[in-house]
């Protein structure tokens, strides 16, 4: 074998060879950046929620309980702009009670909301006026009452034909 085909399978060994490394490198850098960043904590998965209260969804009729959930309240200007914003996700039984200044005509907006509602306006005699089912997450568009309202409940998507509410029912917090 000649001096310059030596040279030649002796370059194309270390050329493998630093080819190999560079492979057994690319996962232990990987792992190492992956290691580093930061984990998820519990603020990216949105505000807590906070029971400060139940409320019970009424039948029209006023004899039947048709169902029940914890409540976190909005009864400021503060926690009414707050809403559910930022929240990722919300427990069945759970919803947020909004406690308007006076009955007047309502509306909400989705902007940065992450999770689909039930919206249900609800007037001072406590009946539920007018329901916006599954609301389009992190949308501008107005989600008004029909008709004047008081309080505003929401709650996860699909929770007010599960149980069979509708307008006309009433609640009780």
């Amino acid at each position: 074998m000649s001096a310059q085909t030596r040279t030649r399978k002796k370059k194309d060994t270390m050329q493998r060879r630093s080819w190999l490394l560079l492979l057994l490198f690319i996962p232990l850098i990987a792992g190492i950046i992956f290691s580093i960043l930061p984990k998820p904590s519990p603020k990216m998965s949105g505000p807590a929620f906070i029971k400060q209260g139940e409320l019970k969804f009424i039948s029209k009729d006023g004899k039947k309980i048709i169902s029940q959930i914890d409540i976190e309240l909005a009864a400021n200007d503060e926690k009414r702009t707050q809403g559910l914003m930022w929240r990722r996700k919300m427990e069945e039984n759970q919803g947020m009670l909004f406690v308007m200044e006076q009955q007047e005509m309502q509306s909400f907006w989705m902007l940065n909301t992450y999770i689909p509602l039930d919206i249900l306006f609800v007037d001072e005699l406590r009946q539920i006026v007018t329901i916006r089912s599954n609301t389009k997450p992190q949308s501008l568009d107005p989600v008004a009452s029909d008709k004047p309202a008081l309080y505003v409940v929401e709650v996860n998507a699909g929770y007010c034909r599960k149980f069979g509410i509708s307008v006309g029912d009433k609640i009780e917090f």
